[in-house]
Protein backbone atom coordinates (compact mmCIF):
# COMPACT_ATOMS: atom_id res chain seq x y z
CA UNK A 1 0.00 0.00 0.00
CA UNK A 2 1.21 3.50 -0.80
CA UNK A 3 1.18 6.05 1.98
CA UNK A 4 1.24 9.84 1.81
CA UNK A 5 2.38 11.87 4.82
CA UNK A 6 1.89 15.53 4.06
CA UNK A 7 1.65 18.86 5.87
CA UNK A 8 -0.10 21.83 4.29
CA UNK A 9 0.30 25.56 4.94
CA UNK A 10 -1.16 28.80 3.63
CA UNK A 11 1.33 30.94 1.69
CA UNK A 12 1.62 34.59 2.73
CA UNK A 13 3.72 36.20 0.01
CA UNK A 14 5.47 35.59 -3.32
CA UNK A 15 9.15 35.48 -2.31
CA UNK A 16 9.26 31.82 -3.37
CA UNK A 17 8.01 32.50 -6.89
CA UNK A 18 11.31 33.69 -8.36
CA UNK A 19 12.85 30.32 -7.43
CA UNK A 20 10.48 28.10 -9.44
CA UNK A 21 8.78 27.54 -12.77
CA UNK A 22 5.12 26.61 -12.72
CA UNK A 23 3.31 23.74 -14.41
CA UNK A 24 -0.43 23.96 -15.19
CA UNK A 25 -2.64 21.37 -13.48
CA UNK A 26 -6.25 20.38 -14.20
CA UNK A 27 -7.83 17.80 -12.00
CA UNK A 28 -11.27 16.44 -11.34
CA UNK A 29 -12.96 14.00 -9.03
CA UNK A 30 -14.75 10.87 -10.23
CA UNK A 31 -15.81 10.03 -6.71
CA UNK A 32 -15.35 11.69 -3.35
CA UNK A 33 -16.69 10.26 -0.13
CA UNK A 34 -15.63 10.17 3.48
CA UNK A 35 -13.46 7.07 3.02
CA UNK A 36 -12.08 7.44 -0.51
CA UNK A 37 -11.39 10.01 -3.24
CA UNK A 38 -10.74 9.12 -6.90
CA UNK A 39 -8.96 11.86 -8.83
CA UNK A 40 -7.89 12.25 -12.43
CA UNK A 41 -5.13 14.80 -13.11
CA UNK A 42 -3.48 16.28 -16.16
CA UNK A 43 -0.17 17.91 -15.27
CA UNK A 44 2.03 18.96 -18.13
CA UNK A 45 1.73 16.16 -20.68
CA UNK A 46 1.08 13.44 -18.09
CA UNK A 47 -2.24 11.97 -16.92
CA UNK A 48 -2.70 10.09 -13.65
CA UNK A 49 -5.49 8.37 -11.80
CA UNK A 50 -5.14 8.56 -8.01
CA UNK A 51 -7.09 6.88 -5.24
CA UNK A 52 -6.69 8.38 -1.75
CA UNK A 53 -8.08 6.95 1.46
CA UNK A 54 -9.24 8.63 4.65
CA UNK A 55 -6.77 11.08 6.21
CA UNK A 56 -5.73 10.39 9.79
CA UNK A 57 -3.51 13.16 11.16
CA UNK A 58 -1.26 13.97 8.21
CA UNK A 59 -1.27 10.42 6.78
CA UNK A 60 -3.45 8.62 4.29
CA UNK A 61 -3.23 5.72 1.85
CA UNK A 62 -2.51 6.83 -1.70
CA UNK A 63 -2.28 4.90 -4.97
CA UNK A 64 -1.32 6.70 -8.19
CA UNK A 65 -1.23 5.27 -11.70
CA UNK A 66 -0.14 6.73 -15.03
CA UNK A 67 -2.89 6.51 -17.63
CA UNK A 68 -2.89 7.45 -21.33
CA UNK A 69 -3.29 11.20 -21.82
CA UNK A 70 -6.35 10.75 -24.06
CA UNK A 71 -8.02 8.65 -21.33
CA UNK A 72 -7.23 11.34 -18.77
CA UNK A 73 -8.79 14.04 -20.94
CA UNK A 74 -11.94 11.94 -21.43
CA UNK A 75 -12.15 11.18 -17.70
CA UNK A 76 -11.90 14.92 -16.91
CA UNK A 77 -15.00 15.39 -19.08
CA UNK A 78 -16.84 12.93 -16.81
CA UNK A 79 -16.00 15.09 -13.80
CA UNK A 80 -18.35 17.86 -14.97
CA UNK A 81 -18.02 20.98 -12.85
CA UNK A 82 -15.89 19.40 -10.10
CA UNK A 83 -12.62 20.61 -11.61
CA UNK A 84 -9.71 22.32 -9.89
CA UNK A 85 -7.28 24.41 -11.93
CA UNK A 86 -4.00 25.59 -10.52
CA UNK A 87 -0.34 26.13 -11.25
CA UNK A 88 2.10 23.98 -9.31
CA UNK A 89 5.58 25.15 -8.38
CA UNK A 90 8.32 23.17 -6.65
CA UNK A 91 10.80 24.87 -4.33
CA UNK A 92 13.60 23.22 -2.36
CA UNK A 93 13.88 24.42 1.23
CA UNK A 94 15.32 22.86 4.37
CA UNK A 95 16.04 19.53 2.68
CA UNK A 96 12.42 19.15 1.49
CA UNK A 97 10.63 19.76 -1.77
CA UNK A 98 7.75 22.17 -1.18
CA UNK A 99 4.91 22.00 -3.69
CA UNK A 100 3.16 25.34 -3.97
CA UNK A 101 -0.26 25.44 -5.60
CA UNK A 102 -1.56 28.76 -6.89
CA UNK A 103 -5.25 28.21 -7.59
CA UNK A 104 -7.28 29.73 -10.43
CA UNK A 105 -10.95 30.09 -11.34
CA UNK A 106 -13.36 29.77 -8.43
CA UNK A 107 -10.39 29.15 -6.09
CA UNK A 108 -8.41 32.22 -7.23
CA UNK A 109 -6.56 33.94 -4.41
CA UNK A 110 -5.72 30.71 -2.61
CA UNK A 111 -2.06 29.68 -2.46
CA UNK A 112 -1.10 26.59 -0.46
CA UNK A 113 2.29 24.92 0.14
CA UNK A 114 2.68 21.23 0.96
CA UNK A 115 5.62 19.10 1.91
CA UNK A 116 5.72 15.31 1.97
CA UNK A 117 7.41 13.70 4.95
CA UNK A 118 8.89 10.34 5.94
CA UNK A 119 6.96 10.37 9.24
CA UNK A 120 4.43 12.59 11.03
CA UNK A 121 7.04 13.43 13.66
CA UNK A 122 9.66 14.58 11.14
CA UNK A 123 11.00 18.05 11.95
CA UNK A 124 10.58 20.65 9.21
CA UNK A 125 12.25 23.98 8.60
CA UNK A 126 9.29 26.15 7.59
CA UNK A 127 10.08 28.76 4.94
CA UNK A 128 9.41 32.39 5.84
CA UNK A 129 6.70 32.57 3.18
CA UNK A 130 4.40 30.01 4.84
CA UNK A 131 1.93 30.95 7.56
CA UNK A 132 -0.93 29.08 9.19
CA UNK A 133 -0.86 25.29 9.01
CA UNK A 134 -4.06 23.88 7.50
CA UNK A 135 -3.12 20.19 7.42
CA UNK A 136 -6.18 19.11 9.40
CA UNK A 137 -8.69 21.50 7.80
CA UNK A 138 -10.77 19.60 5.21
CA UNK A 139 -11.81 22.85 3.48
CA UNK A 140 -8.33 22.88 1.92
CA UNK A 141 -8.54 19.36 0.45
CA UNK A 142 -8.58 19.75 -3.32
CA UNK A 143 -11.58 17.41 -3.53
CA UNK A 144 -13.52 19.80 -1.29
CA UNK A 145 -12.30 22.88 -3.18
CA UNK A 146 -13.79 21.30 -6.31
CA UNK A 147 -17.31 21.42 -4.83
CA UNK A 148 -16.99 24.32 -2.37
CA UNK A 149 -14.51 26.79 -3.87
CA UNK A 150 -12.40 29.15 -1.80
CA UNK A 151 -14.16 32.24 -3.20
CA UNK A 152 -17.49 31.04 -1.74
CA UNK A 153 -16.33 30.82 1.89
Amino acid sequence: MGTEIERKFLVTDTRWKSRAAGVPVRQGYLGAGTDCVVRVRIMGGRATLTIKGRTVGATRPEFEYDIPLDDGLQLLELCGQTLVEKTRYRVEHGGLTWEIDEFHGANAGLVVAECELESETQEIDKPAWVAEEVTGDPRYYNSNLAVRPFTTW
